[in-house]
C-alpha cells in the first residue's frame, strides 16, 4: 500500500512539474533560455537583416528592409504605393535616395521644387531622424522590455519561420517567434492588431543573416543642399531684353545659376514666348541653349530670333522660361 501511495505522489508530483514547464521530458529550450537568446543575439550579432511591412499613423502601408549593423550603421530600402526610398546611415551622416520622399520634404515654392527636380535620383545628405529608429525591433534590452519576461503570456512549441523550427511566444502586444537551435535567434515579430511600437503599427517583421558583413560604404557623387555647388545647373530668369525686337524679334535674358556647375543629364535650355498683350495670342516663340555652363551663383546671357508670324492687334509680351534636366 506504502508503495502505491508512493508512486502515486511521484505521478502527481510529474503532473504538478510538467504544467509548471511544459518542456519538461520534449528536449525543448525553456522561455528563460529562448528569452536570453533573441535578446543577446540583438546585441551581440555584428549585424543582421529585418525585413517586412508597417503602417503609419496616416494608415500608409510600408514595406522595409533594414540591414544593420553595430554599433551604428545601417542600409534601408522602403517603399509604399509608387514611392520607393533608399538610406544609408553612418553614425551621424544619412544619405537618401528618392524623388518624391525629398519633395514630401521640401518648400512647395518654385525654387524648391526645382532643386527637387534637379536632384533628380541621385543621393542627397538628409538627417538620421528622416528614418524611424526601430530601437525596440534592434536593441536587445529594448527588446526584452518591451516584448519579452512578463510582456508573454503564451507559448506555443513546433511552430516554422522561413522554413526553421520556432517556438512562439504570445503577449498583448506581439508574437514573438525565437529560433529552437542556439543560439536561439529571433526570427519574426508580429505586431497585435491596434498596438503601436517606434510609430510604427501593425508591425510584422523578420529577422536574418545575422552577423553578415554587408559591406555598406557612403554612396559617391552626394548632393548636399547645405552647399547649393553640389547639385547641377538650376538656371532662373533674372531679366529679359526685349530692345532688339523687330522683324526678326531678337531676344536675350540674364540667367542666374543657383546650382553647379555639372551634373546635368544635358544642358538647360530658355523658352521665349512672344504674345499679344491683349488676347494672350502667341505670336512666336524661339528656344536657347546655356552653353557654356557657369558656377554657382555665376550670371550668363542667352538669345534667340523669334520669327513673328503675325503682327500683334497692340503691344506685346516677351516671358522667358528656364528649363533645367536635373540628373533625371
Amino acid at each position: 500500500m506504502r508503495i502505491q501511495i508512493r508512486l502515486l505522489a511521484a505521478a502527481g508530483l510529474g503532473f504538478a512539474l510538467a504544467a509548471c514547464d511544459p518542456t519538461l521530458g520534449l528536449g525543448l529550450p525553456s522561455e528563460r533560455v529562448l528569452e536570453d537568446g533573441a535578446a543577446n543575439t540583438l546585441t551581440q550579432a555584428k549585424g543582421f537583416d529585418i525585413k517586412g511591412t508597417y503602417s503609419t499613423s496616416a494608415g500608409e502601408l510600408w514595406a522595409i528592409d533594414v540591414q544593420l549593423v553595430r554599433p551604428n550603421t545601417e542600409r534601408a530600402t522602403a517603399s509604399t504605393g509608387d514611392q520607393k526610398v533608399e538610406a544609408i546611415i553612418l553614425g551621424e551622416t544619412a544619405y537618401f535616395r528618392g524623388q518624391k520622399f525629398l519633395a514630401a520634404r521640401m518648400g512647395s515654392d518654385p525654387l524648391s521644387q526645382n532643386l527637387v527636380k534637379a536632384a533628380g535620383s541621385s543621393w542627397w545628405k538628409g538627417s538620421p531622424s528622416f528614418i524611424p529608429p526601430m530601437k525596440e525591433f534592434t536593441d536587445g534590452a529594448a527588446f526584452r522590455a518591451t516584448f519579452l519576461g512578463s510582456a508573454n503570456t503564451q507559448r506555443q512549441d513546433h511552430q516554422t519561420v522561413d522554413g526553421q523550427p520556432a517556438v512562439q511566444l504570445s503577449g498583448t502586444r506581439a508574437d514573438v517567434f525565437i529560433a529552437t537551435t542556439p543560439p536561439y535567434h529571433l526570427l519574426r515579430v508580429h505586431l497585435k492588431k491596434d498596438v503601436v511600437v517606434d510609430a510604427m503599427a501593425g508591425a510584422d517583421f523578420h529577422y536574418k543573416d545575422f552577423d553578415r558583413d554587408f559591406r555598406i560604404s557612403a554612396p559617391t557623387d552626394v548632393i548636399d543642399f547645405s552647399n547649393l555647388s553640389t547639385l547641377p545647373p538650376i538656371y532662373t530668369v533674372v531679366s529679359v531684353d526685349t530692345s532688339r525686337c523687330a522683324r526678326p524679334c531678337v531676344v536675350s535674358a540674364v540667367l542666374r545659376n543657383l546650382g553647379g556647375a555639372t551634373g546635368a543629364i544635358g544642358p538647360s535650355t530658355v523658352t521665349f514666348s512672344l504674345a499679344a498683350a491683349i488676347s494672350g495670342t502667341v505670336l512666336g516663340t524661339c528656344q536657347a541653349t546655356v552653353a557654356p555652363d557657369v558656377g554657382y551663383n555665376g550670371t550668363t546671357t542667352v538669345s534667340c530670333s523669334i520669327d513673328v508670324t503675325s503682327q500683334p492687334e497692340n503691344a506685346a509680351v516677351v516671358t522667358a522660361t528656364a528649363s533645367n534636366p536635373g540628373r533625371g
